[in-house]
């Protein structure tokens, strides 16, 4: 009896779906694409800093070079309890073999900061203290979520304008919104270690091209997209 009251029930269901389906297809509808985009000038930028005991001449120590650094950045206004941190939070120090019996101490960080001139004076402050193994990790923008909702809200507003184009020739017009898809498969790619399309390796390459000034770095604005596919009703 329970078995033949399940199969009843199941029975109900799916004629319940295949009118439903029915139905929607039975409703005149119109299909349409919208998208949106938008450039944005990043605002955090990360800089790869690797401190070495064979940057100098003399083998300056960790410490010691980590402490010049660390003044120097203070110098320029950075917060480096804050924007300053170690790569390798798991271990401070790496050691690297050399030969049989050189043992190199270095120590990487990733420093943040917010705009392209103060990485301008980071590479030239740094390069002052003869640390030059430096690069650009990243770029990122700190509203980058934000940014992608107003991109999805202007792309279902185009694909609603779309779908009043094609039907008002027609002397139809649209009602209700009865699918919406949000096709967020275009995230904005980090750009990594490329400014103005130079490779950045501390200053070395700038001042022997004869550069004496500090270089104006710009870099490449991330692209914000969003695209959706909408179904409106028909009337």
């Amino acid at each position: 009896m329970k078995r033949l009251t399940f199969l009843a029930l199941l029975l109900i269901s799916l004629s319940s779906a295949s009118a439903q389906t029915k139905n929607f297809i039975d409703v005149p509808y119109i299909e349409v694409t919208g998208s949106a985009d938008t450039l944005v000038t990043p605002d955090e930028i990360y800089i790869r800093i690797l401190l070495s005991e064979k940057d100098t001449r003399d083998r300056v120590s960790i410490e010691e070079l980590e402490q010049k650094m660390v003044s120097a950045l203070k110098g320029l206004g950075l917060n480096t309890e804050t924007d300053l941190t170690t790569s390798d939070m798991s271990s401070n120090f790496k050691f690297y073999l050399l030969k049989s019996k050189d043992v190199i101490k270095t120590k990487s960080y990733t420093l943040k900061v917010t705009d392209a001139v103060t990485a301008s004076k980071v590479f030239m402050k740094l390069e002052e203290l003869g640390i030059s193994n430096t690069s650009i990790e990243r770029v990122d923008h700190s509203e980058l979520r934000k940014l992608q909702n107003k991109m999805r809200t202007k792309a279902i507003i185009d694909a609603k304008e779309k779908a009043i184009a094609l039907t008002k020739p027609l002397d139809q017009t649209i009602g209700s919104a009865i699918h919406i898809a949000d096709n967020d498969n275009n995230f904005p790619q980090p750009f990594q270690d490329q400014v103005a399309g130079i490779k950045i390796r501390g200053l070395a390459s700038i001042q022997n091209n004869g550069y004496n000034e500090m270089p104006k770095i710009e870099f490449e604005k991330i692209k914000v997209t969003a695209n959706v596919n909408a179904t409106f009703i028909l009337k």
